[in-house]
């Protein structure tokens, strides 16, 4: 049996941040097969009275020492009713499926050089589509993402539950993804890795997933110990340390599914003993204040590109209840190769190669099409490179 394959474009911008979010996996820096802990959690799984989608995401890291093989994924959606809410996780290689009449789990692959190497993380979205004739509000099912790999010495930390839920609550739904960060800035089809005493980019890519309107933005971004910002953007405020950026951008409104994305130049310390994976990094989102999104709002709303001309308010520095705020955090690590490692491809710069040489002061920006621009295009493929691809395991044809 097969099930239907709905189109991500319906996804829109939610769909172009997952997109990113698996651009930034790369090559491997270590062999691969051999003894590894590795541990997931899940985030995003409850979704807006008016959102008709949203991608949430499993998030797995590999704590070590060593890089795994036949790494598969599953999750567990037998307790998950089809006919009100479709739910998938996003790979790039075909997925098999129990059940006969409906989905119980869903297997994946992961492919060689999407495994995460020690001290990485890769985000794994998840697809949440409601049902198109409306789904009777609220409605909640259990979800266990799980992984298995045979390398894995530390099985207890291998699975992840949480709750879906359709509420029936309407406001802001922010979300961030910040990719871990390992290449140098460079338009290059094979970016330099990152190294002691050189200078990358750390993006940050922001979502609005509710059914309302984020009227302001503060994002709070924290750097490893070892890494420091090199510019001041005129938006934030720094540490003593400079590993420390307080964001308020009150002008900034971002509606239904709005991508924003934050450039921020950084540099190694030359000190920094490599190979290491510096942990510790952290970015934190939340909307100041939200509007309804009425059809005069969304076209009156100002520019996602704005002048930053005046700081936040007083009132406007206290964050407005979010729907789901599991999503609003996400942790990233800054890995740095020893002098003379080689770069490995498949990094954040996607189709093109590396990060975009950006310019001075690239602070934060919005739009889909600066998004796109800053993947290397890669993004704007999701819809017709990673389709989900469901088969029972008797049948070996694609979906359409």
């Amino acid at each position: 049996m097969i099930y239907r394959n709905r189109p991500l474009a319906r996804l829109g911008a939610a769909a172009l941040l997952a997109s990113c979010a698996l651009t930034a996996f790369g090559v491997p820096a270590h062999a691969a097969g051999t003894p590894t802990d590795l541990s997931v959690a899940l985030a995003g799984t409850k979704v807006a009275a008016g959102a008709e989608a949203k991608v949430a995401f499993a998030k797995i890291m590999n704590n070590g020492p060593g890089t795994p093989s036949n790494f598969l994924i599953k999750l567990d959606v037998s307790k998950v009713d089809f006919d009100r809410v479709e739910v998938v996780p996003l790979a790039d290689t075909p997925c098999t499926i129990d059940g006969a009449e409906r989905p119980v789990n869903i297997t994946c692959r992961i492919q060689d050089d999407e495994v995460p190497a020690p001290g990485e993380t890769i985000e794994i979205p998840i697809i949440m589509f409601k049902a198109e004739q409306g789904a009777e509000l609220p409605y909640t099912a259990p979800l266990t993402f799980a992984l298995e790999s045979e390398d894995d010495t530390t099985p207890g930390n291998n699975a992840a539950s949480a709750d879906l839920v359709l509420t029936d609550e309407s406001g802001v739904d922010m979300g961030i993804v910040v990719p871990d960060v390992k290449f140098q800035v460079s338009p290059s089809e094979q970016p330099p890795l990152l190294t002691p005493g050189t200078e990358t980019e750390v993006l940050v890519e922001i979502i609005n997933q509710g059914d309302v309107i984020a009227d302001g933005v503060k994002l709070d971004l924290t750097l490893p110990n070892g890494v420091t910002f090199t510019e001041d953007l005129r938006e934030c405020t720094y540490s003593p340390d400079r590993r420390i950026a307080n964001c308020p951008a009150p002008l900034i409104q971002l509606g239904p599914q709005d991508v924003l994305v934050g450039v921020f130049p950084v540099k190694v310390a030359a000190n920094v003993k490599a190979p290491v994976a510096l942990q510790g990094g952290n970015g934190t989102v939340a909307a100041i204040g939200q509007l309804p999104a009425t059809n005069a709002n969304l076209a009156a709303r100002k520019s996602a590109l704005p002048s930053f001309l005046k700081a936040a308010t007083t009132a406007q520095a206290t964050a407005v209840r979010d729907i789901d705020d599991t999503d609003n955090t996400d942790a990233y690590a800054v890995l740095v190769a020893a002098k003379g490692g080689t770069g490995g491809g498949g990094g954040t710069g996607g189709g093109d190669g590396g990060l975009p040489v950006t310019g001075a002061k690239a602070g934060l920006i919005g739009g889909i099409g600066v998004a796109v621009l800053l993947a290397g295009g890669v993004m704007f493929l999701i819809a017709r490179r990673r389709r989900v691809v469901l088969v029972a395991p008797a049948d070996e044809r694609p979906t359409a």
